[in-house]
């Protein structure tokens, strides 16, 4: 990459980076250290500004570089990510948004603990979590690195390592000083930038081809090498009962994952009722919906401008494509527009990282604090009544949310360091990949908790906790043992071969193995279900009455 082009992006990624680390100083200023606010922002933000942080914490690099390069690569086969992404919200306007508002107050475990004992509900809530906000998270970095990368021209490791290393610096920086509040903000400019980048490139692809879709996708097939099977089902997920498999259980991971996410269930909590969490998902999925259609233009439309193999060249799972495009758009390698938007659309996609991984370690953090520390320090009910009796129920009361905040700002660091170790090593696989993964896990082990608290009624706490464990200790066992961690050329250890399942992604034999676990774990349990607390947490759920 020319001289002019790092120069003018890394202008670019600086402005964006002065200007979000502005608006935390700024918001850190104003903050009152409670955990309300370090969780929540207070809960004052509005539908329409809570959608578009929704918008902004979901469309993340998976979306913007991995899903197009994947489509650039693929075609077809390719679309699944986009349409299943955009089909999942479905499922969270329709089963999750307005009753998690409702019965929750931080984070997932609130929901389930409201009528289940504590303890070890949250534990296992919380542990699940953090593992999926992992894998979410090492996406972003692997993400950070192809940019880079590319705008290096691919020449210095070093250059891709400090780069991811960086990244979770800056992640750390933004929750721990901003929290909620600070983190929202930053989505917020990070969508609307998103935006205004995806619509002036799919513009301008529109524009090459006069606005013929036809002649796009006439191009990109013939620029692809595999001619009219590039527009035709089973060119990625056609080899096989295995790849058909793969395809089925891919789509389960993307449509059911999204709402088991502990970042987007967290952002229900930011607005002050349910009406408006319902409000903000109207909001979001007019955005995110825009935005997916988007993509597959950019896709096809590097396909056809790139081309497959000069994206493959660039980076063999794809992550590049977009910024490509761009170079190619502006008129090419050494024009003054193709270094301005190739810039632009490298600085929009460093700001798309940085944001996510923003909300993502906020939640996770979270999970660690008012779930996992919050849980383990908890006195029991005798020595919590000595406690009121000598310093008062009111000081008990303050003690620990201030406890919670700090341990969340240490949790913060202590997951950015794990989050980076992995990115390194996942590094040259497609980062829409490594988001299903997440999916994967998010639908095996937090979805079949959430459903079975909030709609039956027999559900108890043993039920719950293996629900959890359930689904989440299979689908990180299946990873472990999927060609993506061994045994194919692409795996993250091409060298090792201990494959065992022979799956990518992990979500059709975990997801129902999550929701199995529920069931066996209630039948088994000697617990009576407390008729009173779900009725209490049935109205809740669906009135509102009674919610923080």
């Amino acid at each position: 990459m020319r001289g002019d082009h790092q120069t003018a992006a890394l202008l670019l990624f600086s402005a964006f980076v002065a200007v979000t680390l502005g608006i935390t100083t700024w918001v850190s200023r104003h903050r009152h250290g409670s955990a309300d606010e370090f969780y929540t922002g207070g809960r004052l933000f509005s539908p329409m500004e809570n959608g578009f942080a929704i918008a902004g914490d979901y469309m993340s690099a998976a979306s913007f570089l991995g899903i197009s390069g994947v489509i650039a690569l693929f075609g077809y086969d390719g679309m699944l990510y986009s349409v299943g992404f955009l089909v999942a919200w479905l499922v969270v306007l329709l089963l999750v948004a307005e009753l998690v508002r409702n019965c929750g107050r931080f984070t997932l475990a609130d929901v389930v603990a409201a009528r289940m004992r504590e303890r070890p509900v949250r534990i296992a809530a919380g542990t699940s979590s953090i593992a999926v906000s992992v894998f979410y998270l090492v996406a972003q970095m692997v993400g950070a690195g192809s940019l880079v990368a590319l705008l290096l021209g691919g020449t210095s490791e070093a250059a891709r390592t400090w780069t991811v290393i960086g990244v979770g610096a800056l992640m750390v920086v933004y929750v721990t000083l901003g929290g909620m509040r600070g983190t929202t903000w930053i989505q917020i400019v990070k969508a609307v930038l998103l935006m205004a980048g995806t619509l002036a490139l799919t513009v301008l692809v529109l524009l090459r081809f006069h606005g013929d879709v036809n002649a796009l996708l006439t191009t990109a097939a013939e620029r692809s090498g595999h001619g009219a099977d590039f527009l035709s089902p089973g060119l990625a997920y056609g080899g096989g009962w295995t790849a058909r498999l793969d395809f089925i259980s891919l789509g389960l991971a993307l449509v059911l994952g999204t709402a088991g996410l502990p970042h987007i269930l967290s952002r229900f909590y930011t607005v002050p009722t349910a009406r408006a969490a319902r409000r903000s998902v109207v909001w979001a999925v007019a955005l995110i919906g825009g935005f997916y259609l988007m993509t597959i233009v950019l896709g096809f439309g590097a396909a056809a401008v790139v081309g497959t193999d000069e994206v493959r060249a660039s980076s063999a799972a794809g992550n590049t494509a977009v910024p490509l495009l761009a170079l190619d758009l502006g008129g090419g390698a050494g024009s003054t527009g193709g270094t301005v938007l190739f810039a632009v659309v490298a600085a929009v996609a460093f700001a798309t990282i940085l944001a996510v991984v923003a909300g993502i370690t906020l939640a996770s953090s979270a999970s660690v604090a008012h779930d996992l520390y919050a849980s383990l320090k908890r006195p029991t009910s005798r020595v919590k009544s000595r406690v009121r009796s000598r310093t008062g129920a009111r000081a008990g009361r303050r003690a620990g949310p201030r406890g919670e905040v700090t341990v969340a700002r240490y949790a913060a660091a202590g997951i950015g360091a794990v989050a980076i170790a992995l990115g390194l090593l996942a590094r040259d696989l497609n980062v829409a990949f490594l988001v299903g993964l997440a999916f994967a896990v998010a639908a095996s082990a937090n979805l079949p908790v959430l459903l079975y608290s909030l709609f039956w009624r027999n559900f108890t706490t043993r039920g719950a906790v293996w629900s959890v464990y359930g689904g989440l200790v299979p689908a990180v066992l299946l990873v472990v043992f999927s060609p993506v961690v061994s045994g194919s050329p692409e795996a993250i250890f091409p060298g090792r071969d201990f494959q065992l399942f022979p799956l990518q992604n992990p979500g059709l034999v975990s997801i129902p193995l999550g929701f199995l676990a529920g069931l066996l774990g209630t039948a088994l349990s000697r617990e009576r279900p407390d008729e009173a607390r779900y009725a209490e947490s049935e109205v809740r759920s669906l009135t509102g009455a009674g919610a923080v």
